[in-house]
């Protein structure tokens, strides 16, 4: 089981004036109801074979032992109705079905009796449903998120067979496509790679940007960045930003620390899960809603709060401006098992302060940015003094001084190094390819970022081609909560049913592309 950083004792704060202006904010979802496709075949390896055109459902009969599995043609966020029937003799039983909903085919023909992962199995997107009396239509109180589903009839009765007239999903999302530039490009990889990740994006933009709709379905402060930064470049959706940050700053710890996550069903309320850089990374996202929206009042208003997670995060750090190696999940970076993150944290603890010292300057704040400006330069030269190795030419992290691409990332990320020492430790990690790699599309997207600061523009397009390219090849038409080229089944969850193939931190490449191409 991965451990996280919890406080289960917490007192929580809701800062009344915040929350009011993100209820205000809460968007009114566009819905869209949409058929499936086609039906095919999933095949043993996952792959998916066509079996009929979808106007030939009608004339399939399902007796006990039978399926029919559609394809939606894309990736859907929504609620699912299904108009049934029955052929044969009068119904002289309930019928008993089960409906498998899949974000890719291969879910479709995995066991969820096999699973014994850490996790709750209730994720999985799976229904038993008796039905006494057909003809009848089932409207599914659950959202889903999928493309295939799979009507299996586990039992009819010898005497009649069940036939699927209709199923309609009724999608969900707080923003459409139709007025997004398209990306032109010479090269379609890239072009079909902007459309997939400003799907995942749509798909995950619902009542808050979600993680994943499949799973967790909560607004993650790491990945709300991310989000934030695609959505700037796509959908131009300010107003669900703000709402987010509002949340995240009216739904608190009472020292007024942020939250990694929250909830807003049934109730507003703040996780109990608290993590160094997502706290940290609030600073980083008002500074980017501002650059983009020069929206003064928002500014105003949150940055106390985003100071106070600043002065929070100094009680991690020693007499030495070094932040201590604690054990324990407080700062997440990826999900590499054996991950050491002192580094990481430490440049992450001096990337939050670029920020405020920028959110500083816009409202005025002489006197906090010449505090923060000092503070920066003393955790640049800890960090240059304890965690550089000038033998090996990189910077190391923990008492086994590891040596990971994290801790150079987020050095050249924060701006510990300049340009061409950037380059030169990305050269050197690239060519050394140690054992703590990268996992996360989240901390792949973070890698691509240092290329392009360091100047190696090609060198990270040719990596995106590697990384989500490859991910088209396993057949995405959203972008992947995890994905490890060398191990495509890859799971942090124990088994890979659980895993989301619709995740918000994966859908950085159209703000990458729009700026590169």
């Amino acid at each position: 089981m991965v451990a996280i950083s919890s406080d289960l004792e917490m007192k929580r704060l809701v800062i009344d004036k915040f929350l009011d202006k993100a209820i205000e904010l809460e968007p009114k979802l566009i819905e869209k109801e949409i058929r499936p496709q086609k039906i095919v075949e999933v095949l043993d390896d996952g792959n998916v074979r066509d079996k009929a055109d979808i106007n030939s459902m009608k004339n399939i009969h399902l007796k006990k032992g039978d399926s029919i599995v559609l394809d939606f043609g894309d990736h859907q966020v929504g609620y699912v109705s299904i108009k049934l029937k029955t052929v044969g003799s009068p119904q002289d039983a309930p019928v008993y079905l089960r409906l498998k909903f899949g974000e890719i085919a291969k879910e479709i023909i995995e066991s969820s009796q096999d699973y014994d992962g850490w996790i709750s199995r209730g994720w999985i997107q799976e229904e038993f449903i008796h039905l006494d009396v057909l003809p009848t239509t089932i409207n599914l109180p659950r959202r889903y998120a999928f493309r295939f589903l799979e009507i299996y009839a586990i039992d009819t009765s010898m005497k009649f067979q069940v036939v699927v007239e209709d199923v309609v999903c009724k999608s969900v999302s707080a923003v459409e496509s139709n007025n997004i530039e398209e990306l032109k490009n010479d090269d379609e990889v890239f072009n079909k790679m902007d459309k997939v990740s400003i799907r995942t994006l749509q798909n995950c933009m619902q009542k808050v940007f979600e993680d994943g709709p499949k799973r967790d379905r909560r607004l993650w402060i790491g990945d709300l960045r991310l989000q934030a930064l695609a959505n700037y470049a796509t959908f131009k959706n300010y107003d669900l930003v703000k709402r987010c940050m509002y949340l995240f700053a009216g739904l608190i710890k009472d020292d007024g620390s942020i939250g990694a996550c929250l909830f807003i069903e049934p109730n507003y309320i703040v996780d109990d899960t608290f993590l160094f850089d997502y706290s940290l990374f609030f600073i980083s996202i008002l500074k980017d809603y501002y650059n983009e929206t020069k929206d003064i009042d928002v500014v105003e208003e949150l940055c106390p709060t985003a100071y106070r997670q600043i002065e929070l995060s100094r009680r991690k750090f020693d007499e030495n401006y070094l932040i201590k190696d604690n054990e324990g999940f407080w700062c997440f970076v990826d999900w590499k098992e054996g991950l050491n993150k002192q580094a990481s944290a430490q440049a992450i603890y001096i990337y939050a302060l670029n920020a405020a010292i920028e959110l500083s300057e816009i409202l005025g704040k002489n006197d906090i940015k010449k505090e923060l400006k000092a503070e920066k330069e003393l955790c640049i030269n800890a960090a240059k003094k304890y965690l550089w190795d000038n033998q090996q030419q990189l910077f190391v992290s923990g008492e086994e001084r590891q040596i990971s691409y994290a801790s150079q990332v987020w050095m050249i990320l924060a701006g510990v190094v300049n340009k061409n020492e950037g380059k030169n430790l990305l050269n050197r990690i690239i060519k050394l390819k140690p054992e703590m790699g990268m996992v996360t599309p989240y901390m792949n997207h973070h890698f691509v970022e240092a290329l392009i600061i360091c100047g190696e523009k090609e060198k990270a397009l040719e990596y995106m081609k590697y990384y989500w390219g490859d991910m088209l090849e396993q057949g995405a038409d959203t972008f992947w909560e995890l994905y490890n080229p060398e191990n495509p089944q890859e799971s942090p969850y124990g088994s890979s049913i659980v895993n989301s193939y619709c995740h918000a931190w994966s859908c950085t490449p159209t703000y990458i592309l729009r700026r590169l191409i």
